[in-house]
């Protein structure tokens, strides 16, 4: 299913409709639509909201996507709250805000939604051809690929998986949330190439260390690592001597995430790929990184 029509599908009623009704060019474009209770519907496009249909949200809306979403089990998804998001068909993604419902000092789920955050997934075959050439450059080393978030760290990956394994790697990819290759009842439903192992549904830390001891992976493919466990268990997978493909929030100008920063610094990645997204435009630049 494509992902515009995919995401459009968790809408009820009237939002479904007027999601339905725009232009080709802005479907195109969207990359969310952003539900809020007591405010107008949104379509985010090219870093700008405006309005998909007027009228606010109500609480009877947000309950009826997320019973969507999750195919009436609600109670089901609980692990998946607890993370604050919600997995549904397509790829998508459906980012849950609300009243944190604590327990034991972390987070055990969210009650009383006020926010959801539906992404359109999508899949960009080419993408990466201006860049892989660089990448392969003396042969495919451990990349990161880094961009704020939603300029497009995911479609990139999902193409440089695609690739490395369309090229005969063994790629395993430890998809927690099911954004990589749409892992839905078992099956991807992105095209992820003929050599990729998917594991969807698994904390990212735990999924890496189950693929390398277990699909004997040549690369290892994770979205969006971000704290110290995912870092150990890259290190301890590149200790193995598999190759890291992985994203990462961040801006070149910015500050560097900790976890990042002691990758690199360990040695764990030789490329960087900085994703920058401007007037409805991504540019990929490829940075080789110093050996340890």
């Amino acid at each position: 299913m494509d992902g515009f029509m995919a995401a459009a599908a968790l809408l009820p009623g009237p939002l479904r409709r007027a999601a339905l009704g725009m232009e080709a060019g802005e479907r195109e474009r969207c990359e969310e639509f952003r539900l809020r209770r007591g405010r107008e519907a949104t379509v985010l496009a090219a870093g700008r909201e405006r309005c998909l249909c007027p009228g606010p949200v109500t609480e009877a809306v947000v309950r009826a996507v997320l019973e969507t979403a999750t195919g009436a089990s609600l109670h089901a998804a609980g692990e998946q709250l607890r993370r604050g998001f919600v997995s549904a068909p397509g790829g998508v993604r459906v980012g849950v805000c609300g009243t944190a419902v604590l327990g034991g000092g972390t987070m055990e789920g969210v009650r009383q939604v006020s926010s959801l955050a539906i992404r359109v997934p999508r899949a960009v075959p080419g993408c990466a051809d201006g860049i892989w050439d660089a990448l392969n450059d003396g042969g495919f080393a451990s990349t990161l690929i880094v961009s704020p978030p939603g300029a497009g760290k995911t479609t990139l990956l999902r193409e440089l998986v695609r690739r490395l394994s369309g090229a005969g790697r063994r790629v395993a990819v430890a998809d927690e949330r099911g954004e990589v290759a749409d892992g839905w009842q078992g099956e991807p439903g992105f095209d992820v190439g003929p050599c990729t192992d998917v594991l969807t549904g698994v904390p990212k830390a735990e999924g890496i260390g189950l693929l390398v001891r277990s699909m004997n992976p040549q690369v290892v493919a994770v979205d969006e690592i971000g704290d110290t466990p995912d870092g150990q268990a890259l290190l301890a997978a590149a200790g193995c001597g598999v190759l890291l493909l992985a994203t990462a929030h961040g801006e070149r100008d910015g500050p560097e995430s900790a976890v990042c920063r002691r990758l690199i610094q360990a040695g764990a990645f030789r490329r960087r790929v900085w994703v920058e997204y401007a007037g409805g435009r991504r540019r990929y630049t490829v940075e080789r990184l110093p050996c340890v």
